[in-house]
């Protein structure tokens, strides 16, 4: 046995099968311990021994394939990849030393073997050769596995295991001889063989539907194989990139009328849920069956039921003139076919509900007063002018629309601000928090602000018992570990504070002053400003947890929104003045940002007679008012030269916000506080920087203007570039404090008409917490829109999305409200071709049937609607003027 040792060590595989056929099973399961010791050795050898470790591998894998006789260790020990990646040699050297080892075996071991290689799916392409040759040898079914099935493929198309007489993958499939086996798993694999869609030239050589035609017509594969397979597996659906094989083996197929006919339930479970370009073939198909008198009206209903319900135009209009076809050819039919025209009743596009509904007053029959009754119901799902028009079509027999009731918008609620506890949390919850937000990437305002307050707390009234909580909770963590103390600027967040109570950062660090406020952050980026206040903040309060000298914080705010209640604050520090503590300094700062602005809670403060009162007063005030906003738009400057990452923004047209200095926070507060009061130029820094929504919005949880603003050219990177996330970030600053202004305005504007659709939604969301809230300027939000639009900065066809998802919700009088302000950038001037123009006039023109919204309308739109012609944009346009004219009194609504 050591001869087989001597063997591997040495890298000689070639010798291994003749040595380790030599000895009994009991002998090879006695040598498997030595085999696996010396692969852990091999694992731990080092670069410097690459060149021996790849001889050794080999020979690794050899023996102890041989050595195990059981067959799932055999797979286990084969398809490992340490072995295999290790440097064990590849190609047909490989297999045919663990073909010599394992040839003598029982061929139900051999194939157990194989069908366990064939289940590995990390390892089974590699392995492919071998499990082919050992079922050969076991003569055993093929494995049925997804990978083993790819494997195959790719063999079949590229030769991975080289053959004789194979050029091409034609030759490859005809003389292989478990091709009628394999063929028919090609259509059972969860995803296709990467190799089938590789060739798209039907007179390329490795074209698989050509090959597989071929197959059928030489006989070695079933037709019926195919086309089963193929129907089969576009019914599961998928990419349509993944099902482009299937569509065109169909094609080479040519089904037969019978063939075509006997799959006529799965053509119509493909127009109601495959991919578009899928579908609209199913439905060619089955019109050829329809025109040729195999399809049944009930069937032809059946499909309707499905197709009429999707969102593609093309589909639902085809399906439209296939009905009005069968409905000429059999008139008795309409019982069973117009109520599955009015399937499109309740398409978003009007143009559809208009065109089935006159497809049903073409067939209807003056004694088809049942008929008139069931095709009532369904108008409900009209728009208002239409439902009008099928009252008058359905007469005495539909349902009667004349007495609707009035509209009323509807409006999501507003969000609920919470509270934050009343109570203090106790000890143990304190560190539970703490601990489980030491492992959280982004805390709430509630659960940081309490974590910070609580610690606060219990330094000041136990700090040892404190320290005793916290020591076990937060022991895993690096700076908790060794006897020397970390530095502050080392620990982030909450832990700072704690590491504090632990003794485990340097006191010298936290003393006021000791560090710069502002060291490690970018005074340009205003999230860096930000982060400054934030970590000024966590350092003031670990210094005075160390000394135990505050009793509580005054910053910790009264809702989870991190605003502060005025008469809180001035509860807070009444208490302070009876305890004869001092407010620390970047924590009192911190509760005037803080502090909701209310005059009436001015008198209270001043009440006081200290200084720190005379400031929230004043604040409270004059000297707490937002600082004033310059709007202007940027002109590009082609001469700059930035990085190529920045010069679509530095030349790009667009509106800034420019923000004016506050002198107060120069001279009144602390350091890390001065960024936040300096002017911001609008020159058109980007920032790159993603920051802590909770801790950083809370800053300024009262001046939701100041945050918007800071955030427009992200948002404006959402729409005008590929910019991504600024959505999310804007739906929760509007819902801060403090008014709503042009800025929140301007900055939702640009949202709505952002590149992504999550990004876009969010800025829906936006809209609708303003509404709701009675704080939305619709005025306002229409002039941006269309300054927008004029600048190419949202696109109409983004805006009209966002509009249709505001306008879903029941708030059609607001959207309406927008757009009406908007579409004259669109309209006026001949820009109204600009793509997406039509989509947005049909949403417009929703809006005011819905709504009952009447007036002149935008500017433009009459001459727009009397151009000539059919266009999505001059039908829209008219529909629109002929609405608006509808909700006058006395006016006619006419919709050519």
């Amino acid at each position: 046995m050591n001869q087989i040792l001597d063997a591997v060590r040495a890298g000689r595989t070639s010798l291994l099968p003749l040595l380790i056929k030599r000895l009994t099973l009991p002998e090879r399961r006695a040598l498997l311990p030595e085999l696996t010791a010396l692969r852990k050795e091999v694992r731990e050898w080092d670069w410097a021994r690459r060149r021996e470790h790849g001889g050794v591998a080999s020979a690794l894998l050899v023996a102890g394939a041989g050595c195990h006789t059981g067959a799932a260790a055999a797979a286990a020990w084969i398809g490992s990849r340490d072995l295999a990646e290790g440097g064990a040699a590849r190609g047909s050297s490989r297999w045919a030393g663990l073909l010599a080892v394992l040839g003598d075996r029982e061929p139900a071991w051999l194939g157990d073997v194989a069908h366990r290689l064939a289940a590995r799916a990390v390892t089974v392409e590699d392995n492919y050769p071998l499990i082919r040759e050992l079922i050969g040898l076991a003569d055993c079914p093929v494995p049925t596995t997804d990978g083993f099935v790819h494997a195959w493929a790719e063999d079949m198309a590229f030769g991975g295991y080289p053959r004789s007489s194979r050029h091409l993958l034609s030759v490859a499939l005809r003389e292989d001889p478990r091709a009628a086996e394999m063929v028919p798993l090609l259509f059972q694999t969860a995803e296709p063989a990467a190799t089938l869609n590789w060739y798209v030239d039907p007179q390329a050589p490795d074209h698989w539907p050509s090959a597989l035609t071929a197959l059928v017509r030489e006989g070695i594969v079933e037709r019926r194989v195919l086309v089963d397979g193929c129907v089969a597996r576009l019914l599961r659906g998928g990419r349509p990139g993944g099902l482009k094989f299937y569509q065109v083996l169909l094609q080479r197929l040519d089904l037969t009328p019978a063939e075509l006919r006997e799959h006529t339930a799965d053509w119509i479970a493909m127009t109601a849920d495959a991919p578009s370009v899928l579908a609209g073939q199913a439905q060619q198909v089955l019109a050829g069956l329809s025109e040729a008198g195999e399809l049944p009206a009930e069937r032809l209903a059946e499909m309707s039921a499905g197709v009429l319900f999707r969102p593609e135009k093309k589909l639902v209009r085809a399906q439209l003139v296939l009905l009005g076809k069968a409905l000429r050819r059999d008139r008795e039919a309409r019982h069973v076919l117009l109520p599955a025209v009015a399937g499109a009743f309740g398409h978003e596009d009007t143009a559809l509900q208009e065109r089935a509904l006159g497809l049903i007053g073409k067939h209807l029959r003056p004694g088809d007063e049942e008929l008139r009754t069931e095709l009532g119901f369904q108008a409900e799902l009209l728009s208002p002018v239409h439902r009008r028009a099928a009252a008058e079509l359905l007469g005495a027999g539909g349902v009667d629309f004349a007495d609707e009731q009035p509209y009323e918008e509807i409006l999501p609620p507003a969000p609920v601000r919470r509270r934050m506890p009343d109570q203090a949390r106790t000890l143990s919850e304190t560190v539970e928090l703490v601990a489980a937000l030491s492992r959280s990437a982004a805390p709430t305002v509630t659960e940081f602000e309490s974590a910070l307050d609580g610690l606060v707390r219990h330094a000041h009234h136990d700090r040892t018992a404190l320290a005793s909580a916290l020591r076990p909770a937060l022991a895993d963590r690096w700076w908790a570990t060794g006897d020397r103390q970390a530095e502050a600027g080392q620990i982030h967040g909450l832990e700072l504070v704690a590491a504090a109570v632990l003794g485990c950062v340097r006191a010298y660090d936290l003393r006021p002053g000791s560090v710069p406020q502002s060291a490690g952050y970018h005074q340009n980026c205003v999230h860096s400003m930000l982060g400054a206040v934030v970590a000024d903040r966590l350092r003031e309060a670990a210094h005075h947890a160390v000394s135990g000298t505050l009793p509580f914080l005054l910053a910790t705010p009264s809702w989870d929104t991190g605003s502060l209640e005025p008469r809180e604050l001035v509860e807070r520090l009444a208490a302070y003045g009876r305890l004869g503590v001092r407010p620390a300094p970047v924590d009192f700062a911190q509760a005037l940002l803080r502090v909701r602005r209310d005059p009436a809670a001015a008198e209270a403060a001043r009440a006081l007679g200290t200084r720190e009162g005379e400031r929230l007063a004043a604040w409270l005030t004059t000297a707490g008012e937002p600082p004033e906003l310059l709007r202007r738009v940027r002109e590009p400057d082609l001469s700059l030269r930035g990085h190529w990452w920045d010069r679509d923004w530095e030349t790009m047209r667009r509106i800034v916000i420019e923000t004016a200095e506050r002198p107060v926070f120069q001279s009144e507060f602390p350091q890390s506080f001065h960024g936040l009061g300096r002017p911001r130029t609008g020159n058109g820094h980007r920032c790159y920087w993603v920051p802590d929504d909770a801790a950083y919005g809370a800053v300024l949880p009262e001046d939701r203007e100041t945050q918007v603003a800071w955030l427009l050219p992200e948002v404006t990177v959402c729409a005008a570039l590929d910019g991504r996330g600024a959505g999310a970030r804007l739906s929760r600053l509007a819902e801060l404090g403090g008014p709503a202004g042009p800025a929140v305005h301007l900055a939702v504007a640009t949202g709505l008409g952002a590149r992504h659709p999550e990004d876009r939604l969010a800025a829906v969301d936006a809209l609708l917490v303003l509404a709701a809230r009675g704080e939305l300027d619709t005025a306002l939000l229409g002039q941006d829109v269309a300054e927008l639009l004029r600048l190419g900065t949202v696109k109409p066809n983004r805006l009209a999305d966002a509009a249709r998802t505001i306008a879903a919700t029941g708030a059609y009088a607001t959207t309406w409200a927008v757009l009406d302000g908007a579409l004259p950038a669109l309209l006026a001037g001949g820009a109204g071709a600009a793509r997406g123009a039509g989509e947005l006039l049909a949403v417009a023109a929703d809006c005011v049937e819905r709504s009952g919204a009447g007036g002149p309308g935008p500017e433009g739109l009459a001459a727009v609607a009397s151009r000539a012609g059919s266009s999505r944009l001059v039908t829209q346009a008219r529909r629109l003027r002929a609405a608006l004219a509808a909700a006058e009194p006395g006016a006619v609504a006419l919709v050519s």
